[in-house]
């Protein structure tokens, strides 16, 4: 598994943090998981010149090529981070066998309407003028967006996290990248399973940019989870949700690790070779699932993949063969 960059992260410290551990336990547990650093945070060149949208799946690129990651990959977007995830899924669906997008969005508060124009200029102002101050009122206001749900050893560590990953010129910089970023009119041209998960009560990236990434994106499964943080905490009942929604959708068991390149079929994906198998025709697999048939043609062309054939008498050979052992 990839994990595009988001806002605020930290390589070294998230690994013991109250807010992201839990995330790399679950994501570590069932995957080789590759992550970085956006420019300008956490372990990554602090001093960048140029942060904009342009270079998100660049970076994307250059991480997944530089690590050698063999496809297919699964691959994750968590808020900004959709953004990039997409592209790349766009860009290189041979090489994308999952796409999950969580709290994420195609445009950003500067192409909502304006009650979100209005709210996050102010919360840029303030970031611009308390970020990097001793008194952490200015960061708490930011920070209690994120985790409404918090406690106070997580809302603590995530006003240090504030401070320590990123300077106050480019958290400015950073948001006001991502206010300007627009790419719903690439949604439909994604053509990878997709899986879409957004908090119902998300302050951060309303529940509204969740739903339109699942409109959009053809074939998209959405999960609604019900809860206010914008990082799902582990204390909460959203946080199962989500695991297994991820487990399930990918197809890992609980517990094991899927080998490079070798990743199992999804249920969707099991279900369509099993109705191939019975005699039916893409229109007809799309009509019995209530999904359009060029959304059949995407999960086949992975289904073949993860089994090494490459038409369908063979798919439907495999299938037989792995249902009788």
């Amino acid at each position: 598994m990839v994990k595009a960059a988001n806002w605020l992260t930290h390589l070294r410290d998230d690994v013991t943090s109250p807010v992201w551990r839990h995330w790399l336990l679950f994501l570590s547990r069932h995957f080789d998981l590759l992550r970085f650093d956006e420019r300008g945070c956490g372990l990554s060149d602090r001093e960048v010149a140029d942060v904009s949208e342009a270079h998100w799946l660049g970076d994307l690129e250059c991480v997944i090529d530089a690590a050698k990651v063999r496809p297919p990959l699964v691959l994750l977007g968590i808020s900004q981070g959709s953004v990039a995830a997409i592209r790349y899924a766009i860009e290189h669906p041979e090489r994308v066998s999952h796409l999950i997008l969580y709290g994420g969005y195609a445009r950003g508060w500067a192409k909502r309407d304006g009650h979100a124009a209005d709210h996050y200029r102010a919360v840029s102002e303030m970031v611009r003028l308390g970020w990097g101050s001793d008194n952490p009122v200015f960061r708490q206001a930011f920070t209690q967006r994120f985790l409404p749900g918090g406690t106070h050893e997580q809302v603590d560590w995530y006003n240090d996290l504030c401070r320590n990953t990123v300077q106050p010129e480019m958290a400015v910089r950073l948001l006001s990248v991502r206010a300007h970023a627009d790419i719903t009119a690439l949604l439909p041209q994604v053509r990878v399973p997709t899986l879409v998960l957004h908090a119902r009560h998300d302050e951060v990236v309303p529940f509204a940019e969740g739903r339109t990434l699942a409109a959009r994106i053809p074939g998209a499964e959405f999960v609604e989870l019900e809860s206010r943080n914008h990082v799902l905490l582990e204390h909460e009942p959203a946080w199962a949700v989500f695991q297994q929604a991820v487990l399930d959708f990918v197809g890992v068991v609980p517990g094991e690790k899927p080998a490079p390149g070798e990743l199992e079929l999804s249920p969707r994906e099991r279900e369509i070779l099993k109705l191939l198998g019975q005699g039916l025709g893409n229109a007809d697999i799309g009509r019995r699932l209530f999904i359009s048939e060029k959304t059949v043609r995407n999960h086949l062309s992975h289904v073949y993949r993860k089994l090494g054939v490459s038409t369908r008498a063979q798919a439907i050979v495999r299938g037989r063969a792995e249902a009788g052992a």
